[in-house]
């Protein structure tokens, strides 16, 4: 009984891991897409000036 506690806490704990890693890789694209906009307008600010 004991060991299938420990299986099952293990189990589930993997799975939150790898759900937080997809999580954490998504939000690295969006944050690197608002990088690239921010350069983007300011490159176009500058240019006009």
């Amino acid at each position: 009984m004991r060991s299938l506690a420990c299986a099952l806490t293990l189990l589930l704990a993997a799975c939150l891991a790898l759900g937080g890693c997809n999580t954490v890789a998504g939000f690295g694209k969006d944050l690197e897409k608002a990088g690239e906009k921010i350069k983007g307008a300011a490159s176009d600010k500058k240019s006009s000036n």
